[in-house]
């Protein structure tokens, strides 16, 4: 199967997702429902993160090292980032459609969120850490971002218990699709 960037990000827009199952076969999926990270007064952390978060140990940065961040959110007994889709997230982030946002401790990579970013909508794709606290401390940063330039939304795809642990919340299909033709009409920029 070919994809090509246009092609892509509108199905996207549509919102579907790519994934690879466990044959490391790239198909398109869409789920009966999405989560969500809200970026309004719902989000919430444990008063273990806000104390890192006051140390202020980690840096913010964004695309330092996108393959890096690739990898180290393929890099997991069970994953759907297959080498080809490691290719095709490389390509929309070389066409400005694909972004990593990331924290550091120094010189080393501590943990990040991959994410492909159309107009208001910031659409999660993975996270990791290297360094514990890394990837959560990048969550509350990036929700901080993401007000700022006043994001529509915050898709986390699917559920998990860590997820929950900041307010994420489940929204039907259909009412997922409202939200994102709200966001394809905003004016975001994420870099």
């Amino acid at each position: 199967m070919q994809y090509d960037v246009a092609s892509i990000i509108q199905s996207y827009a549509q919102g579907y997702f790519l994934m690879a199952d466990d044959y490391n076969n790239l198909g398109w999926y869409q789920s009966r429902d999405r989560t969500l990270i809200p970026l309004d007064s719902r989000f919430d952390y444990p008063k273990s993160l806000r104390r890192v978060l006051n140390k202020n140990i980690f840096q913010v940065e964004i695309d330092r090292d996108f393959p890096a961040v690739v990898n180290g959110c393929a890099n997991r007994e069970t994953t759907w980032i297959s080498d080809e889709l490691k290719e095709i997230y490389l390509e929309l982030n070389q066409a400005g459609w694909a972004h990593s946002f990331e924290t550091w401790l120094g010189d080393e990579l501590a943990g990040g969120i991959l994410a492909i970013v159309i107009k208001g909508a910031f659409i999660g794709e993975s996270m990791f850490f290297n360094i514990p606290d890394g990837s959560k401390v990048a969550m509350v940063k990036l929700v901080e971002h993401l007000r700022q330039r006043e994001f529509v939304f915050f898709d986390a795809q699917m559920m998990n218990p860590h997820l929950e642990r900041f307010g994420a919340y489940r929204i039907a299909d259909k009412d997922y699709r409202k939200l994102l033709q709200k966001a394809l009409q905003a004016n975001c920029s994420f870099l």
